[in-house]
């Protein structure tokens, strides 16, 4: 096992609280930068005044087996170019259960041609549509993605009743059609850093969901507080 050294400001065993994987033991790992500003982030603070670091492969091993984790690589977004190898790396050179990696699209592509196919790893992509430009990105990554990578690949999605997220969302149901291998593809999550306000958004997001038959993520971690 590699002595690499990976610079995170976060490192602990919890639970997977959003997507397709939702209530898995993982062991989170949280890179420091992002290139978005949202505005409903609930990471935003902890990235500000977090302070980055080094843990060893070795070590994150040892705490796989341990705890009988996966590992869930966030951030931040772990396909920025300072962390692409490292982010490469964990998915490489480490053995694990399974992997999630949360990003916003960033290098998602890349990462994923980079990788390691026999890997049990799930990418969700976390598309930000705040504008008629964020959407033409969207659906351009999303068509490549689930098309490249149908295995592989979950959207994840925090839900706004925005034009340019509901023309998205039209979009999605159409590119998903009759295809059961892709029915599970779509996770909507409500808006919201506390549980109050998650509580309140869950039903329109809800409604959404049974509108075009996708899946609702309560983004537990939030509600109850374990990260």
């Amino acid at each position: 096992m590699s002595d690499k050294r990976i610079n995170l400001i976060e490192n602990f065993v919890s639970w997977q609280g959003e997507g397709p994987d939702s209530g898995q033991a993982m062991i989170i790992l949280r890179f420091k930068n992002c290139n978005l500003n949202c505005p409903w982030c609930d990471t935003k603070v902890k990235m500000r005044i977090s302070t980055e670091a080094p843990y060893s492969l070795k070590e994150i091993q040892e705490a796989i087996i341990k705890t009988r984790s996966g590992l869930l690589i966030t951030g931040g977004e772990p396909t920025l170019n300072k962390y692409f190898n490292d982010t490469l790396s964990l998915i490489n050179d480490l053995d694990y259960p399974i992997a999630n990696v949360e990003s916003n699209g960033y290098r998602l592509q890349n990462l994923i041609a980079s990788a390691d196919p026999t890997k049990n790893v799930h990418y969700m992509y976390s598309p930000k549509i705040f504008n008629t430009d964020d959407l033409e990105i969207a659906l351009s990554r999303s068509n490549l993605l689930l098309t490249s990578y149908p295995d592989k690949v979950y959207i994840k999605l925090v839900y706004e009743d925005r034009p340019e997220i509901n023309k998205y969302l039209e979009w999605m149901s159409i590119f998903i059609g009759e295809n059961i291998s892709s029915f599970n593809k779509v996770w909507l999550m409500p808006e919201g850093v506390n549980r109050a306000d998650l509580i309140s958004n869950a039903g329109m997001v809800f409604d959404v969901c049974e509108k075009y038959r996708f899946n609702f993520s309560s983004r537990s971690h939030v509600i109850f507080g374990f990260v």
